[in-house]
């Protein structure tokens, strides 16, 4: 746990992880993938949890990848990058997972969501996904599962454009199961998380392998994005896009 990750085991068998750097927007950093993973990892060894639920605070489910780690990143080897690291642990996570998506989630805070078994929005939600944009490619495996959920040419238009939508064209694409006020939303997540907790383990395990498909579809996925993303991380264009980003977020007084 850190200060900006808070994890809660809740009655029920939910583990409630929410994001809380409200400051940021919930710009995520290394220490923040790390915590998530480890709350992921810990969720399938533990006979207690049952479901994760991912929720933010209001107003910010997630802006994304913090933009100075990518910078610093650069220099890196991404293969050892807290953020892939996370996106394989929740590719494989078999734990259930739920999403409670309250304002921004850009990113990862969008990407993150194809993942999990239920996702449920605010009317505040928006939902957008910058990565060429930034001049890198997508992550999390969203180039195989995007297309797959809305049709090429729709993900085409929300990965290669970066446009942004909002809670009820994310419902109307099937990426939302509901849309609901702000200030029921983390309490419905928990209960449906709840409800998938109480189900029966094995049942629930061999239903949601089912579903959710070729697992080694999706490594392979995470895999090609990962190297292109390695190459477009160290590229001119890239480092322009971040630098510029960086410029326009800091204060007038600095």
């Amino acid at each position: 746990m850190t200060e900006n990750i808070r994890i809660e085991d809740l009655p029920g068998g939910v583990r409630l992880v929410t994001l809380d750097r409200p400051e940021k927007k919930n710009a995520l950093t290394g220490v923040m993938y790390d915590a998530m993973r480890g709350a992921l990892e810990a969720a399938d060894e533990s006979d207690a949890v049952g479901a994760v639920v991912f929720a933010g605070v209001p107003g910010a489910f997630s802006a994304g990848n913090d933009i100075a780690d990518f910078v610093t990143r650069a220099e890196k080897a991404f293969s050892e990058a807290p953020s892939l690291r996370f996106i394989r642990q929740l590719a494989r996570t078999r734990t259930p997972m739920v999403a409670a998506v309250d304002g921004v989630a850009v990113g990862i805070g969008t990407t993150l969501t194809l993942h999990c078994d239920l996702v449920y929005a605010s009317p505040a939600a928006r939902f957008r996904m910058p990565f060429v944009e930034l001049g890198l490619v997508p992550e999390a495996a969203s180039s195989y599962l995007l297309p797959r959920r809305v049709g090429r040419l729709k993900a085409t238009e929300l990965l290669l454009l970066s446009e942004m939508f909002g809670a009820d064209q994310a419902e109307a694409l099937g990426l939302v199961n509901a849309v609901m006020p702000s200030d029921m939303l983390v309490e419905h997540a928990v209960a449906q998380g709840t409800r998938l907790a109480a189900l029966p383990r094995g049942a629930l395990a061999a239903s949601r392998a089912l579903i959710r498909g070729d697992q080694a579809q999706v490594d392979a996925a995470l895999q090609a994005e990962a190297e292109a993303f390695d190459r477009q991380l160290r590229t001119p264009e890239a480092q322009e896009r971040f630098q510029a980003f960086l410029a326009r977020a800091k204060p007038a007084s600095a």
